[in-house]
């Protein structure tokens, strides 16, 4: 089953877009080869907003979120996960506005074990774990814990008829996520994403980290499931050909043809798949990071 990735998006980075009902979007001035044309920051509700995902920390990004919410208060402050592209820039707009965090948690994994990709100077004022509510005047978000991107992942159910949900990393409109150990976890990325797909037809918007928003996610997501066991079933028949390898090693196989730059980070992404197919009992380390099929 093949993805309809959605690419076009047309929002001038700094300027604020009426998205969805209650949900405004502004788009921060980082793009790059992960986060498309930048990170999406939500303002959600009116009057009494929050702010979800204030991304990096950039001075302009800031004052575009301030700019959009002019005459209006800024009560929460809500982080999806702890990388650098998504909770930074809310020490600058909790100083400037006094409004708390919220988020899972700190960053899971420390940067001698791997984390130097993570926030690890963020801590929520208020921790949201599995089912947890925040909610303002007229606005109520539950909070589900998927891990898979990152161990400290949330996705936010809005209330209301339209069926907003905030994806955050876990579902991008516009590429598949980046599942790289030891922060990402490609076991848990897979639960993560059947637990989305049996909420059904409950979320019929989805406003994503990077890439404007999806309707109709339902296909989307069944597109996302097939494509992640195709790349396991070929990195596994991959490894059968070669004997022994490495993660890289098993790139061109599976991947064929590549830009050089993209050869690193799809090597990260193959050992997650062989993490988990080590899991499922399929699969060997070896010594010197290299693998082998039982």
């Amino acid at each position: 089953m093949s993805i309809q990735f959605l690419r076009k998006d047309d929002l001038v980075h700094g300027e604020v877009e009426d998205t969805a009902p209650g949900v405004r979007r502004v788009l921060c001035n980082n793009p790059s080869a992960f986060t498309f044309r930048g990170t999406n920051t939500w303002i959600i509700g009116r009057g009494r907003v929050a702010v979800l995902d204030p991304g990096p920390a950039d001075a302009t990004h800031l004052a575009a979120i301030l700019n959009a919410v002019k005459g209006e208060e800024i009560t929460h402050i809500i982080v999806s996960h702890t990388h650098r592209d998504h909770s930074p820039g809310a020490r600058a707009l909790q100083a400037a506005t006094g409004a708390p965090t919220y988020g899972w948690g700190r960053h899971v994994t420390p940067p001698d074990q791997g984390g130097e990709g993570g926030d690890q100077d963020f801590t929520p004022d208020v921790e949201v774990k599995d089912g947890g509510v925040v909610e303002g005047d007229d606005w109520r978000l539950t909070a589900l814990h998927t891990p898979g991107h990152c161990g400290n992942h949330l996705c936010f159910a809005m209330d209301g008829a339209a069926g907003n949900f905030f994806s955050a990393d876990m579902v991008m409109s516009w590429s598949t996520s980046v599942v790289s150990p030891p922060d990402g976890d490609m076991t848990a990325y897979m639960t993560s994403l059947d637990r989305l797909i049996a909420r059904g037809a409950a979320d019929r918007m989805y406003l994503c980290g990077h890439g404007p928003r999806l309707p109709d996610p339902a296909p989307f997501l069944a597109g996302l499931k097939a494509h992640r066991l195709e790349r396991e079933a070929k990195t596994l028949d991959a490894l059968r050909a070669a004997g022994t390898a490495t993660a890289v090693e098993l790139v061109p196989p599976v991947y064929g043809a590549l830009d050089p730059r993209l050869v690193g980070p799809a090597g990260r992404s193959l050992l997650s798949h062989l993490i988990k197919l080590q899991q499922d009992g399929l699969v060997v380390s070896e010594e010197g990071g290299r693998w082998r099929a039982r």
